[in-house]
């Protein structure tokens, strides 16, 4: 009689195996998922800033225009990212009521004018059981730097 218990209780364990590591692997993946989606914003952060930086010291590589230049900064600097999330550029002044003013063209403003630089971007999440809970399976997110122009001589 014991003998016919053991060997009934022979195939639960596989049960209980497949059941629980559905879950498991699940969370793990999830967990996978959000860490990548938060490097992604934080390596876009990073590049935002770095672009800035080299922005407001008027800096410009050779042959390129500050614009080209500020905007080859941030795609050096987002660890290849920047095709990933295909980021929009957008560029505000900050005049002296506060108010910011969107700058048309290519530029980063004029020398000690305040410069907001935006980039939105938008990533496209990895997991298909996690897309559902992201409009059309993509996390979009914004990414700011703000800083100063200093005192340069802009270059034509």
């Amino acid at each position: 009689m014991r003998v016919r218990r053991v060997h009934r209780q022979r195939g639960n364990t596989v049960v209980e195996f497949a059941l629980v590591a559905v879950i498991f692997f699940t969370l793990v993946t999830t967990v996978m998922e959000f860490g990548y989606m938060f490097w992604t914003n934080l390596t876009m952060q990073h590049a935002v800033r770095e672009g800035a930086r080299y922005a407001i010291v008027g800096q410009t590589i050779p042959n390129q225009t500050r614009y080209y230049s500020v905007l080859q900064r941030m795609r050096d600097t987002s660890v290849g990212q920047w095709d990933r999330v295909d980021p929009q550029v957008r560029v505000h002044v900050v005049d002296s009521d506060g108010n910011y003013q969107q700058l048309g063209g290519q530029s980063f403003g004029g020398p000690g004018q305040i410069v907001v630089v935006s980039l939105d971007c938008t990533h496209q999440v990895i997991m298909p059981f996690i897309r559902p809970f992201f409009t059309g399976g993509e996390y979009h997110f914004t990414v700011r730097a703000t800083m100063r122009n200093e005192m340069f001589t802009p270059t034509p």
